[in-house]
């Protein structure tokens, strides 16, 4: 997370003692706002595809489909394009899950990790992007222990959803 010492602004030394902080030259207030994410549990047969993650933050681990939202877009729109972008398949949104506070690693920014389930319309799948491989996974044996936080907890709220139907 950025931590700034002066205000990018004017060049104001920032007073870190106020939460949030603030410069008091040109009255601007830092807000430590989380960003967002948006992301796809595309699922099919009782199972969901999850990615294997090709770089750290938790490289290896298994992650949900999605990332970063572009600062005009729309969280359903951002998660069909990481969909696309990740797994080259078109997806189409049939709910949402729903949303996580987390962290980008131990140090890293805040996110808000926005969950949608989806279901394939069209494309050829294979790993892209940031994910080494892409997996189905069935619901009933998820992997709830490892990665982001966000995603064993949508992973757990997913299963609950799936055993309670």
């Amino acid at each position: 997370m950025i931590q700034y010492n002066f205000c990018p602004k004017c060049g104001n030394a920032i007073e870190k003692t106020l939460n949030p902080p603030y410069c008091s030259h040109c009255n601007l207030t830092y807000y430590r706002n989380a960003k967002p994410c948006a992301s796809l549990l595309p699922i099919k047969d009782g199972k969901v595809l999850l990615g294997k993650r090709a770089q750290d933050p938790y490289k290896g681990a298994y992650d949900i489909i999605g990332g970063f939202m572009e600062a005009d877009e729309l969280p359903e729109a951002a998660a069909l394009r990481e969909g696309k972008e990740e797994t080259g398949l078109d997806m189409k949104i049939t709910s949402l899950l729903g949303m996580y506070v987390d962290r980008y690693g131990e140090n890293g920014d805040y996110t808000l990790n926005i969950h949608y389930l989806a279901e394939i319309i069209g494309g050829e799948m294979q790993a892209q992007d940031d994910i080494a491989s892409l997996e189905w996974v069935d619901i009933n044996n998820l992997p709830l222990d490892e990665g982001f936080q966000n995603t064993k907890d949508g992973l757990r709220d997913l299963q609950k959803l799936y055993n309670n139907k």
